[in-house]
């Protein structure tokens, strides 16, 4: 089912879609940054679907939402505000949080700010909101400025100019892009990720290029001391061959969160390739029936059942 919510800023809509039993327990999709709802491959939706009422949407200057920046700019902390809204235009009360690159960090802000509305979290490709050092296994600290930075490559790329040579040019442009976020663990698939685009343009409308979200207002991200304190079961992907937030980002990022836990899934980088689909599916829905067990025996799990549009 697809329907359109109002953002947490007024005027602002979000394209939603949903996908399970509407009894199941909502789990809610978040992407990265200039990434549709769609970008969540379907395989992969299908497989927690198959336990969870999963919900995905696309941030406002994505996909069919509003694009308002030119005339509107605002925050990431309103993107992450957005994530509230989406569940309270759904009537949802509490839900599964899955966060992937800055979709991790606003998940994250979602955590330390509204912890009472998830019943846990899953972060991955992402960087902890915290000050909190890094400790090494010999009880070394690592500043978190000393930790990796993004790939020399990837940060190459980013800083190529983009330029409309037609639809074609950049798909094939985009491909390039997946080909260096996906990293050398695993065989790529140019014609998987050549489909994928199609897909995400013809849902989009058109293949502009959308740069709100690299402009949107960073201040205030941080979340160090409310990350520390989180109880919220909170599942951390660590992907080895992750070219923006390298190891060990995400060992960091599974410290500085209280009640979170590292899983690893093999070859992993930036990108969702099918390879990852049953293993990623296998340790989030791990995670979340666990956390929903636990939430049921205490008798606090609630997940709502209506919808406003």
């Amino acid at each position: 089912m697809q329907q359109f919510l109002n953002s947490s800023t007024p005027g602002i809509r979000l394209w939603t879609e949903q996908r399970g039993s509407a009894d199941a327990p909502p789990l809610l999709l978040v992407m990265g940054a200039q990434a549709t709802g769609v970008g969540w491959p379907e395989p992969l939706v299908d497989a927690l679907a198959e336990h969870h009422r999963v919900i995905r949407y696309d941030h406002r200057d994505t996909g069919r939402s509003s694009w308002p920046f030119e005339e509107r700019p605002y925050h990431i902390a309103d993107l992450a505000a957005d994530v509230v809204a989406v569940l309270d235009g759904l009537g949802i009360e509490r839900a599964h949080l899955v966060g992937l690159s800055l979709g991790g960090m606003l998940s994250q802000m979602v955590l330390a700010d509204h912890p009472d509305r998830l019943i846990s979290a899953t972060l991955m490709g992402t960087s902890a909101l915290s000050a909190t050092p890094y400790t090494l296994p010999d009880g070394t600290t690592v500043p978190v400025d000393e930790l990796p930075g993004i790939a020399p490559e990837v940060l190459e790329m980013w800083a190529r100019p983009v330029e409309d040579h037609g639809l074609e040019a950049e798909v094939e442009r985009r491909i390039a892009q997946w080909r260096v976020l996906a990293g050398d663990h695993l065989p790529f698939d140019a014609d998987y990720f050549r489909a994928f685009e199609h897909r995400v343009i013809e849902h989009t409308g058109h293949y502009r290029v959308g740069t709100a979200h690299g402009r949107a207002h960073h201040d205030g991200m941080l979340r160090t001391d409310a990350l520390a304190k989180n109880r919220v079961p909170t599942l951390v992907i660590a992907a080895p061959a992750e070219p923006v937030f390298p190891p060990p980002h995400p060992q960091h990022l599974a410290q500085a969160v209280g009640n979170a836990h590292l899983v690893e899934i093999p070859g992993m980088g930036h990108a969702l390739p099918a390879a990852v689909h049953a293993p990623l599916a296998a340790a989030i829905l791990a995670h979340t029936g666990a956390a929903q067990t636990n939430t049921a025996e205490t008798g606090t799990a609630q997940t709502g059942s209506g919808a406003t549009v």
